[in-house]
Parts: structure tokens; sequence; C-alpha cells
């Protein structure tokens, strides 16, 4: 399955049923009051997010969506039926955005989250409605009202509690490999990754998930490689696995690399945790280990893990540094959610 992760749609909800101007034709009432039923309404335009989606590939195929309209009035004081909404599935962590980008529409994080985004018009009224002790046979029935229609994009941002990041072929296809099961494209040369990964990492009884993304280079922010429109599917993790390339010879320059395109691209990725791993540490010998380490913790002031995701040393010690901020970060967001007078994110009009 190709993966997509923006995708501009239009969208349109059903317009409102026709009033009905009719009067009522029995034997014997020469005069019969008018009997015109009103409109149906039109129907809504709905957003689901569901678990079985991890792309936007469908809107590549369709991008026009239009509800249903409602059935006009009926003689007999009877309402049209109302249009069906329709319901667009998204996969988890979508977000609808204004058609130039700059805007929130909403933003939809769970799995069975549901959210009316555009209404249905109104069903025109009938001539009954119309009726008064002045004008008993009224001649008058209102059009429906139109439905609403809007050009937005949904873009993707995959729901993840670890990113990982790192200059291309820092090894990070490896490593998720190794601590899940997933297979993601692993090769000895720069941008073997082309799109995110996700894995599902199991620690006993509890179980954390990881993004893989493709390497960034000096200049990403700027278009540079494969530009860094990808970094948006690691802002919503708690903390990020920065891997470095043991087997360079600058591993200061690659950190700082790194750092400088996120401090660019911005979005609160700069500030967020961020634990530091020297891969490949299986292709050194111990003084260029304790040489590399010490260089990195003096530029970073933060401990440095070294690991290999070939053969496997440090690995454990890793993963169970993630979970403790994994861990962390889960219980604030609880405590946060617990709050309250706290409005979940939700439609922004």
């Amino acid at each position: 399955m190709k993966f997509l992760d923006e995708a501009k749609v239009f969208l349109k909800s059903g317009d409102g049923g026709n009033g009905c101007m009719s009067f009522r034709r029995e034997k014997y009432v020469e005069f019969g009051g008018p009997d015109g039923g009103d409109g149906g309404r039109g129907g809504d335009v709905v957003f689901e997010a569901v678990d079985s989606l991890n792309t936007l590939i469908d809107f590549r195929y369709r991008q026009h969506f239009k509800a249903p309209r409602g059935e006009g009035g009926k003689g007999k004081n009877m309402t049209g039926a109302a249009g069906k909404e329709l319901t667009i599935k998204v996969p988890v962590g979508t977000q609808v955005m204004s058609e130039d980008k700059e805007t929130v529409l909403a933003d939809l994080t769970e799995a069975g989250q549901r959210l009316v985004f555009l209404k249905g018009g109104d069903g025109g009224f009938g001539n009954t409605r119309f009726k008064s002790s002045t004008n008993q046979a009224p001649r008058r029935a209102d059009p429906g009202w139109p439905g609403e229609e809007m050009w937005v994009w949904l873009r993707l941002k995959l729901i993840a509690d670890a990113g990982l990041v790192g200059l291309p072929n820092a090894g990070k296809s490896t490593f998720l490999s190794v601590v899940s099961r997933a297979k993601p494209k692993i090769g000895d040369y720069p941008f073997t990754t082309l799109h995110p990964n996700l894995g599902v990492v199991r620690r006993g009884e509890s179980e954390f998930i990881v993004a893989d993304i493709p390497g960034l280079i000096e200049g990403a922010h700027e278009g540079s490689g494969l530009g860094d429109r990808f970094l948006g599917h690691i802002e919503r993790c708690g903390v990020l696995l920065h891997l470095i390339d043991g087997t360079q010879e600058d591993v200061v320059a690659a950190y700082r690399t790194i750092r400088e395109e996120l401090a660019a691209y911005g979005g609160g990725l700069a500030d967020k945790t961020e634990v530091i791993g020297l891969n490949k540490i299986d292709a050194l010998d111990e003084e260029e280990r304790a040489e590399k380490r010490e260089a990195l913790e003096q530029e970073s002031g933060a401990e440095v893990l070294c690991l290999s995701g070939v053969s496997g040393e440090g690995v454990d010690a890793m993963l169970a540094r993630l979970w403790t901020h994994i861990e962390a970060e889960r219980q604030k967001r609880a405590e946060e959610e617990a709050a309250p007078g706290e409005e979940r994110e939700g439609f922004r009009p």
C-alpha cells in the first residue's frame, strides 16, 4: 500500500428539499385548505477516525464528496425524507485544514472519534406554514436551503510515542526492525526510507509505538534531500530518539545538523525530550566508542547511550530509557485530560 500523508478534497453537504405547495382534494370539500409539507434536511458531511487506515491514498482517486440532498415535501402535510449523512473515514491522526493550509479546522486523534464537519441545509417550508386568518389559501412554498461547501486539505500526522531522527543511513530502519515486527526497507545507502514507518515495541505487558521517518540532511527545511515534510509525523511524539552513525568521522557535526533542522522546522520539536544514541558501535573499538561518546556528551550536555542495531548490543538499555520517558509523558497527558474545565480539541469554527 502506498503512503500518502496529504490530500486536497472538495466537500459539500446536502441541500435541503423544496417545500411543497398543495391543497386538499377531497370529495364534497369545496375549499380544502393547504396541505403542502416541508422539504427534508440535507445530509451532513461527517469525518470518522478509524484504526484500519494508515494512509490517505484513497483520496488520490476520489477528491469530491457530496452528501445527498433532502427530498421535497409532499401533499397531505408529508415532510420529505432527510438526506443520509456522508461519512468519510480517515486514519487516526488526521487533521482537516483550510484551503490555504494555515488553519487547523479539526484534529481527529482517537479511534472512533466522529465530527459533523458540514451541516446539511434546512428543508424549505411548504404552503401549510404560511396559512393565516387573512391568507387561508397561500400559494407560497420555499426552496430548500443550500448546503455548505469548501475545499480542505487532509494532513496525516502519525500517532506514535517515540520518533526516530537522524541523518540518512544512521541505522534508524535497522533499529526499528530489531525492536518491532515492522519490516522497513533497509539498505546501505542514503534515503533507503522514503516514507514514514511505524513499529509496535512490546516490553512485558506494556507496548509503545515508534515512528521512523526519512533521514534529514543539512538544508532540509529549505527543501534539500526529501525536505522536512515528514517531520510533522513526530510532532505528537513524547520523546525523540536521535541516532547518530558512529562510523562517521565527525559525530558532533552530525548531531548539530539534526538539531538545527529541528529548530528551523519549529512545531516544538527542538524542545521535546531527546534520547541520544551512538549507533553502529559494533564497527568501533573501545577507544573510538569512548572518544565519540564523550564528544557527543560535551556537545549535547546529556548522557549518550551506545548501541548497535545489528549486534543488539545496548538495544535493551535504549528501550528501557525510552519507556521511562514515554511512561512519564502518558502520565502527564492522563492528568491533563482528567483536569476539570479542560475542553478537548475538536472542531474550530
